[in-house]
Protein backbone atom coordinates (compact mmCIF):
# COMPACT_ATOMS: atom_id res chain seq x y z
CA UNK A 1 0.00 0.00 0.00
CA UNK A 2 1.36 3.43 -0.92
CA UNK A 3 0.68 5.05 2.48
CA UNK A 4 2.02 2.27 4.69
CA UNK A 5 4.96 4.43 5.72
CA UNK A 6 2.51 6.99 7.12
CA UNK A 7 1.15 4.41 9.53
CA UNK A 8 4.38 4.69 11.52
CA UNK A 9 3.58 8.35 12.24
CA UNK A 10 0.01 7.62 13.32
CA UNK A 11 1.32 6.18 16.58
CA UNK A 12 3.43 8.83 18.34
CA UNK A 13 6.44 7.63 20.23
CA UNK A 14 6.91 8.58 23.86
CA UNK A 15 9.81 10.90 24.60
CA UNK A 16 13.06 9.27 25.69
CA UNK A 17 13.51 8.45 29.34
CA UNK A 18 16.51 8.96 31.57
CA UNK A 19 19.22 11.50 30.82
CA UNK A 20 18.13 11.82 27.18
CA UNK A 21 14.63 12.82 28.25
CA UNK A 22 15.98 15.24 30.85
CA UNK A 23 18.38 16.79 28.32
CA UNK A 24 15.66 17.25 25.72
CA UNK A 25 13.30 18.77 28.29
CA UNK A 26 16.05 21.19 29.39
CA UNK A 27 16.59 22.27 25.78
CA UNK A 28 12.86 22.88 25.23
CA UNK A 29 12.46 24.83 28.47
CA UNK A 30 15.60 26.86 27.74
CA UNK A 31 14.44 27.68 24.20
CA UNK A 32 10.99 28.75 25.40
CA UNK A 33 12.43 30.87 28.20
CA UNK A 34 14.78 32.55 25.71
CA UNK A 35 11.90 33.22 23.33
CA UNK A 36 9.87 34.86 26.10
CA UNK A 37 12.80 37.00 27.19
CA UNK A 38 13.63 37.96 23.60
CA UNK A 39 10.07 39.23 23.13
CA UNK A 40 10.54 41.59 26.08
CA UNK A 41 13.84 42.85 24.69
CA UNK A 42 12.54 43.22 21.13
CA UNK A 43 9.46 45.15 22.28
CA UNK A 44 11.60 47.43 24.43
CA UNK A 45 14.23 48.32 21.83
CA UNK A 46 11.68 48.59 18.99
CA UNK A 47 10.19 51.60 20.79
CA UNK A 48 13.42 53.40 19.93
CA UNK A 49 13.61 52.26 16.31
CA UNK A 50 16.27 49.64 17.03
CA UNK A 51 16.65 45.93 16.48
CA UNK A 52 18.08 43.60 19.14
CA UNK A 53 21.46 43.35 17.33
CA UNK A 54 21.64 47.14 16.90
CA UNK A 55 20.89 47.62 20.57
CA UNK A 56 23.54 45.00 21.37
CA UNK A 57 26.19 47.02 19.53
CA UNK A 58 25.12 50.22 21.28
CA UNK A 59 25.12 48.49 24.66
CA UNK A 60 28.65 47.11 24.15
CA UNK A 61 29.98 50.53 23.17
CA UNK A 62 28.06 52.24 25.99
CA UNK A 63 29.52 49.99 28.67
CA UNK A 64 32.95 49.16 27.19
CA UNK A 65 33.81 52.31 25.25
CA UNK A 66 35.26 52.28 21.73
CA UNK A 67 35.93 48.75 20.53
CA UNK A 68 37.67 47.17 17.58
CA UNK A 69 35.06 45.93 15.11
CA UNK A 70 36.24 42.35 15.69
CA UNK A 71 35.54 42.72 19.41
CA UNK A 72 32.07 44.09 18.69
CA UNK A 73 31.46 41.07 16.45
CA UNK A 74 32.47 38.63 19.23
CA UNK A 75 30.39 40.35 21.88
CA UNK A 76 27.23 40.71 19.78
CA UNK A 77 27.51 37.23 18.26
CA UNK A 78 27.00 38.15 14.62
CA UNK A 79 29.04 37.34 11.54
CA UNK A 80 31.67 39.68 10.14
CA UNK A 81 29.29 40.70 7.36
CA UNK A 82 26.52 41.16 9.89
CA UNK A 83 28.72 43.46 11.94
CA UNK A 84 29.46 45.57 8.87
CA UNK A 85 25.74 45.75 8.08
CA UNK A 86 24.89 46.75 11.67
CA UNK A 87 27.63 49.35 11.75
CA UNK A 88 26.45 50.84 8.45
CA UNK A 89 22.90 51.14 9.80
CA UNK A 90 24.02 52.69 13.09
CA UNK A 91 26.35 55.12 11.30
CA UNK A 92 23.43 56.14 9.04
CA UNK A 93 21.29 56.71 12.15
CA UNK A 94 24.06 58.92 13.55
CA UNK A 95 24.51 56.76 16.66
CA UNK A 96 27.92 55.20 15.95
CA UNK A 97 31.06 56.25 14.13
CA UNK A 98 34.03 54.35 12.79
CA UNK A 99 37.44 55.52 13.93
CA UNK A 100 40.88 54.73 12.58
CA UNK A 101 43.21 52.59 14.65
CA UNK A 102 46.51 54.49 15.01
CA UNK A 103 48.57 51.31 15.41
CA UNK A 104 47.04 49.31 12.56
CA UNK A 105 45.71 50.81 9.33
CA UNK A 106 43.61 47.69 8.68
CA UNK A 107 41.77 47.84 12.02
CA UNK A 108 38.88 50.16 12.80
CA UNK A 109 37.19 51.12 16.02
CA UNK A 110 33.49 51.61 16.60
CA UNK A 111 32.49 54.36 19.01
CA UNK A 112 29.27 55.98 20.10
CA UNK A 113 28.58 59.43 18.75
CA UNK A 114 27.33 62.03 21.23
CA UNK A 115 23.80 61.25 19.97
CA UNK A 116 24.35 57.52 20.53
CA UNK A 117 25.70 58.10 24.04
CA UNK A 118 22.75 60.37 24.88
CA UNK A 119 20.26 57.81 23.54
CA UNK A 120 21.79 55.01 25.61
CA UNK A 121 21.91 57.18 28.73
CA UNK A 122 18.17 57.79 28.29
CA UNK A 123 17.00 54.30 27.38
CA UNK A 124 19.37 51.90 29.12
CA UNK A 125 18.02 52.37 32.68
CA UNK A 126 14.48 51.72 31.42
CA UNK A 127 15.69 48.71 29.42
CA UNK A 128 17.47 47.28 32.47
CA UNK A 129 14.30 47.71 34.55
CA UNK A 130 12.27 45.86 31.89
CA UNK A 131 14.74 42.97 31.98
CA UNK A 132 14.57 42.93 35.78
CA UNK A 133 10.77 42.69 35.63
CA UNK A 134 10.97 39.91 33.03
CA UNK A 135 13.22 37.77 35.23
CA UNK A 136 11.41 38.60 38.47
CA UNK A 137 9.89 35.11 38.52
CA UNK A 138 13.19 34.15 40.18
CA UNK A 139 14.63 35.65 43.35
CA UNK A 140 17.99 37.46 43.14
CA UNK A 141 19.84 34.42 44.58
CA UNK A 142 18.08 32.14 42.08
CA UNK A 143 19.03 34.49 39.25
CA UNK A 144 22.69 34.36 40.33
CA UNK A 145 22.58 30.58 40.58
CA UNK A 146 20.94 30.21 37.18
CA UNK A 147 23.44 32.63 35.62
CA UNK A 148 26.31 30.46 36.85
CA UNK A 149 24.62 27.28 35.70
CA UNK A 150 23.86 28.66 32.24
CA UNK A 151 27.43 29.87 31.90
CA UNK A 152 28.64 26.38 32.80
CA UNK A 153 26.16 24.88 30.31
CA UNK A 154 27.36 27.19 27.53
CA UNK A 155 31.04 26.54 28.21
CA UNK A 156 30.43 22.78 28.27
CA UNK A 157 28.53 22.92 24.98
CA UNK A 158 31.32 25.02 23.42
CA UNK A 159 33.92 22.47 24.57
CA UNK A 160 31.88 19.69 22.98
CA UNK A 161 31.78 21.59 19.68
CA UNK A 162 35.55 22.07 19.75
CA UNK A 163 36.07 18.40 20.46
CA UNK A 164 33.76 17.41 17.60
CA UNK A 165 35.33 19.87 15.16
CA UNK A 166 38.98 19.14 15.91
CA UNK A 167 40.40 16.50 13.63
CA UNK A 168 41.21 13.18 15.18
CA UNK A 169 44.91 12.52 15.54
CA UNK A 170 46.24 10.40 12.72
CA UNK A 171 46.23 6.71 13.42
CA UNK A 172 49.63 5.40 14.36
CA UNK A 173 50.93 2.88 11.96
CA UNK A 174 52.37 -0.20 13.50
CA UNK A 175 55.78 -1.03 12.29
CA UNK A 176 56.21 -4.56 11.29
CA UNK A 177 59.50 -6.27 11.43
CA UNK A 178 60.84 -7.08 8.10
CA UNK A 179 62.72 -10.27 7.97
CA UNK A 180 65.56 -10.14 5.57
CA UNK A 181 66.26 -13.42 3.98
CA UNK A 182 69.55 -13.93 2.50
Amino acid sequence: MPNDHLADFAHPQPPPEGILGVSLKLWIVLARAYESMAKHVAADVAQHGLTIPEFGVLEVLYHKGPQLLGEVQKRVLVSSGGTTFLMDRLVTKGLVERQECPGDRRARYAALTPAGAALMADIFPIHAARIARAVSGLSAPEQKLLTGMLKQLGLGAAEQLLAEESPAPPARRRRTKQVLRG
